[in-house]
């Protein structure tokens, strides 16, 4: 049987602030700790057995003697805080500036020009949450029939739009223009379709977002596919890459799809890597400062993920990550500058293994790479399968 790597990522789930997150308005930020704490503590019984506990303190996550998994924890080397730059940097590619923001909106000539190619007028054009915006423009929006601009403390040109208003092949027409447009100074990290249904005072985004993300260089996903391998997205793993170095995409609308792919494409004997992105720790619970959605997903995951190291090979090795962080606990409704978790789990590596603070992301690809045999010339990151190997492997 050919080895296989599976990488999820639990978008958002962050496991403490990093040293210079002041610089990003975070001190304080601990997405795991603080919400475990607000709800009384987290059950996590296959999280805390692959060591979860043993990374950071985590109140109703123990730390254990014999963890059946590898642990640590990986610090961003990359500028920024979003899931583009997260994402990137773990397959090799880091961001000496960080993509750019617009804590004032987007300049007006940007704007105008963006309204002449699409050939309607917008609204917002400011910094909120993609909630409350819709709250409070989309009745503006339903008789103008204008998309609703907006961004927030990422590096994203987001556009919102009632389906009925802008049927979603337009939207999405809408924000290609967009990415076309937003390039070289103003090339943001992604424009993002936002589309909503409902009446006024009871809107709603729908899971018909699709993100569209600069083009990025070559990396570690490039690299497995030349090697001979199948690299297979789930969820938003196609979008935040652009299509590049993705052999197939799975999207999916919630986690629960999501992990249901991942069964399903394990089971099957899909790919060399399985890369997925669980969405909505991030998108529904974090942004939204929900607590109690939060902590409930990352159960709800858990019960799933015995499913998914069941149905996993002698020679499948699992990763799990995140990209950032997204504190509910905290005013901020925006992601935040944090560490994240990294566990490994396999039949035939060493369990137990204190992996410490790897210095970046990128060391997560490299040890994929490195496990499916593949050689990625250049790129950042160290590999921390030697620590994984059994002796004869």
């Amino acid at each position: 049987m050919a080895k296989r790597a599976i990488l999820i990522i639990l978008d958002s789930v962050g496991i403490g602030e990093m040293e210079d997150s002041y610089l990003y308005g975070d001190k304080g930020s601990n997405t795991l700790k603080n919400l475990a704490k607000a709800v009384g503590g987290l059950k996590l019984p296959n999280l805390q057995a692959l060591g979860l506990g043993n990374i950071h303190e985590i109140e109703g996550v123990a730390k254990i003697e014999e963890a059946g998994g590898a642990f640590g924890k990986m610090r961003e080397r990359s500028k920024g805080k979003d899931s583009t730059t997260g994402h990137w940097e773990m397959m090799g590619l880091m961001l000496e500036e960080a993509f750019p923001t617009y804590p004032q909106g987007f300049p007006a000539q940007l704007i105008e020009g963006f309204e002449k190619r699409i050939g309607r007028k917008t609204i917002g054009n400011i910094v909120a949450s993609g909630t409350e915006i819709i709250e409070e423009m989309g009745q503006e929006h339903m008789v103008s029939g204008c998309p609703i601009v907006y961004t927030s403390a990422d590096s994203v040109f987001q556009i919102a739009a009632h389906e009925e208003v802008i049927p979603l092949e337009e939207l999405y027409r809408i924000c290609t223009i967009a990415r076309e447009m937003l390039a070289g100074e103003h090339g943001v990290g992604r424009v993002i379709a936002r589309p909503f249904t409902g009446a006024a005072g009871n809107f709603r985004r729908t899971a018909n977002r699709h993100d569209y993300s600069l083009e990025p260089p070559k990396n570690v996903l490039n690299f497995i596919i030349e090697s001979g391998h199948k690299v297979v997205g789930v969820g938003k793993i196609n979008d935040l890459f652009a299509a590049r170095g993705i052999s197939e995409s799975h999207p999916t609308k919630s986690n629960e799809e999501g992990i249901n792919e991942i069964i399903e494409l394990i089971g099957q004997g899909s790919g060399g890597l399985i890369f997925a992105n669980l969405l909505d720790f991030d998108q529904v619970y974090g942004h939204r400062n929900d607590i109690k959605g939060y902590a409930q997903a990352l159960e709800d995951f858990d019960r799933e993920l015995a499913a998914i190291m069941v149905a996993m090979g002698p020679e499948d090795l699992l990763f799990i990550s995140a990209d950032h962080g997204c504190d509910p606990t905290t005013p901020s409704t925006d992601h935040s500058r944090e560490y994240v978790p990294v566990l490994v789990y396999g039949q035939n590596i060493r369990p137990g293994i204190n992996l410490g603070v790897r210095s970046c992301f990128a060391d997560l690809g490299q040890t994929i790479a490195e496990y499916l045999d593949v050689k990625t010339d250049g790129l950042a990151g160290a590999s921390f399968y030697p620590l994984l190997r059994r002796e004869g492997r």
